[in-house]
């Protein structure tokens, strides 16, 4: 079985404006990896327990209050920091998404020399929503950008809620179009796409089982 490591943003305050990370992102893969046996831990930035995004458990997003019951339980109280992880103890690394992660993990150093090394073992690189913002300053040992002219998907601009985005530090879509393939799939509910054998990608909270679907298939083989 595989060992994998959800990353997740500590949280981002300014003034009037707070995010963090997605619960659905986390939680929905999560139970998806674990039914097939997989261990999944925790990291972010600070270590600890890293801020929620609250909307993410509101009646809003989460009408049944599934992922809210999820967060309550303590599940994601406790993360490691990202500088003590050891890259060789796994095989995935899983960037959850949530504005936050467009602040403290895009350009993260101890996450890119994780997710570096986890590559270069032949592991998985995936990210879900704004997770894959990682990807748009990722370089790989050639010191290229990893995805360059690969096909990838993230959250689209034309969905962008209209109050975050003057304080949000770039467009993901036009940071990810500018190197590789974007695709947001917006005729369908769900979607990930494969960049390569090691690379996914999906663009929403919608999406977000079947990233776990995708990585238990991938990890079955």
């Amino acid at each position: 079985m595989a060992r994998v490591l959800a990353v997740l943003s500590s949280g981002y305050e300014e003034k009037d404006y707070h995010t963090g990370w997605w619960a659905e992102e986390l939680f929905a893969p999560l139970q998806k990896l674990e039914d097939a046996g997989h261990t999944v831990d925790l990291a972010s930035p600070f270590g600890g327990k890293p801020e929620v995004d609250v909307r993410s458990i509101s009646e809003d997003f989460d009408p049944d209050g599934t992922y809210k019951q999820l967060y309550e339980s303590g599940r994601a109280d406790q993360t490691m920091k990202l500088e003590e992880v050891d890259a060789e103890n796994y095989d995935v690394i899983l960037v959850v998404g949530g504005h936050g992660a467009m602040f403290d993990l895009a350009k993260n150093v101890d996450l890119h020399a994780l997710m570096n090394k986890v590559y270069d073992n032949g592991g998985i690189l995936a990210a879900e929503c704004h997770g894959p913002s990682v990807f748009a300053f990722l370089k790989g040992s050639d010191d290229e950008l990893l995805i360059k002219g690969l096909d990838v998907t993230g959250y689209p601009d034309e969905i962008e809620p209209e109050e975050v985005l003057p304080f949000l530090p770039y467009s993901l879509e036009q940071e990810l179009r500018e190197v590789a393939n974007y695709i947001p799939e917006m005729d369908k509910k769900a979607y990930a796409v494969w960049a390569n054998d090691q690379i996914v990608t999906s663009r929403d909270p919608f999406s977000s089982e079947l990233m776990g679907d995708e990585l238990v298939k991938k990890l079955n083989k």
